[in-house]
């Protein structure tokens, strides 16, 4: 069975544009462990709105889960640039991992050049099992890893020294 990857993305300080990947059996395991992260009147869980302690507290719930994330991270790249050379990373990579499917957080400012990029992308690299979507966070559970990921990276010192164990790899494009 192929991977899928969730996709978010941090334009703090740079731009990191964070994959994590799961295996389809994973899934629904993943899935119940971000829900049961959510609290009562919360819609997602979005790390930018926790406070720290609810921060390690997601954190010690998402170590054990099997996940791994990829960074891409773009930030020395002009404004303009940043997201279309992550994509393209991204799509390469997923294709020669075998992945499946790619989830993205939905961003409306920039969906209908991600679905144009994607598509050519693919065509590209004469692929045609890739499979690609974009979500709200509120849809997808698991779009909350990435940004949970991508949060800590960006601050850096012990929040990334905290999340380093579930990154695989950190490519500058």
């Amino acid at each position: 069975m192929a991977e899928h990857l969730f996709v978010d993305e941090t334009k703090e300080r740079g731009f990191l544009l964070t994959a994590v990947r799961v295996r389809p059996q994973e899934l629904d395991i993943a899935r119940k462990a971000v829900r049961e992260l959510v609290l009562p009147g919360q819609r997602r869980l979005h790390f930018t709105s926790e406070r720290d302690s609810r921060r390690r507290q997601a954190l010690g719930a998402l170590m054990p889960l099997a996940v791994d994330a990829m960074i891409y991270d773009a930030g020395s790249r002009p404004r303009r640039q940043q997201r279309e050379l992550c994509l393209r990373r991204l799509v390469a990579d997923a294709i020669s991992a075998g992945v499946r499917m790619i989830v993205l957080e939905q961003d409306d400012s920039v969906m209908e050049l991600d679905r144009r990029l994607l598509f050519q992308r693919v065509r590209e690299l004469d692929c045609d099992s890739l499979e690609y979507r974009h979500f709200r966070a509120t849809e997808e559970p698991l779009l909350a890893i990435p940004d949970a990921v991508a949060w800590c990276w960006q601050r850096g010192g012990p929040w990334r020294a905290r999340v380093r164990p579930l990154v695989s790899a950190v490519q500058t494009v």
